[in-house]
């Protein structure tokens, strides 16, 4: 399950290079929301020491399945299992789409705690119009998209500041428009 989907995605690949790049010697990762380890496997690939941390059960056991090298612990994105300032980067792709809104400061602020100053943050979601997140059905469950601007202002209240953007259409099998976004700790 999504082993492949870097393969037509070049956009994303080339923004996982650099964040990679940029977060090089800063720390371990940690991909937030790996479902099966496709990701967190593909930042090792680029030299990261990172693990993944899921909600679900299920897929951390595909996870360790999947890639029994490296490391995979079940946890929720408020209350992680990782101790203050120790990370120097976390891979949140198509994670937090889950969180409601009201709640997503929470997560910002969790990730802020266990992020070093200086720490990046790489965000990958579904693009919106709208001022506030529009609901829609995911295959897994509820989720939001939100419009660039409206979630970097959140993440911003927890104390990140973006250091760039990249928002493209979709393409074929995708509904709406993706995004992502580097924030950076201060």
């Amino acid at each position: 399950m999504f082993s492949d989907i870097l393969d037509r995605l070049p956009l994303e690949r080339a923004l996982l290079r650099a964040f990679a790049d940029i977060v090089g010697e800063a720390g371990p990762v940690a991909d937030l929301g790996c479902g099966p380890g496709h990701l967190t496997a593909h930042l090792h690939e680029l030299g990261l020491d990172v693990s993944g941390v899921d909600l679900s059960p299920e897929m951390i056991a595909l996870a360790r399945r999947a890639h029994p090298g490296l490391r995979f612990a079940e946890g929720s994105m408020t209350a992680l299992d990782i101790d203050d300032a120790a990370l120097g980067g976390i891979l949140a792709f198509y994670s937090v789409i889950h969180t409601p809104p009201q709640r997503l400061t929470e997560v910002f602020d969790e990730f802020a705690r266990v992020l070093k100053p200086g720490g990046h943050v790489l965000l990958g979601f579904f693009a919106g119009d709208e001022a506030w997140p529009q609901e829609f059905d995911h295959k897994v469950t509820l989720a939001y998209r939100w419009l660039p601007d409206a979630l970097a202002a959140v993440a911003g209240q927890s104390g990140f500041a973006e250091v760039a953007r990249l928002r493209r259409e979709p393409i074929e099998g995708e509904r709406f428009q993706q995004a992502q976004l580097l924030l950076r700790k201060a």
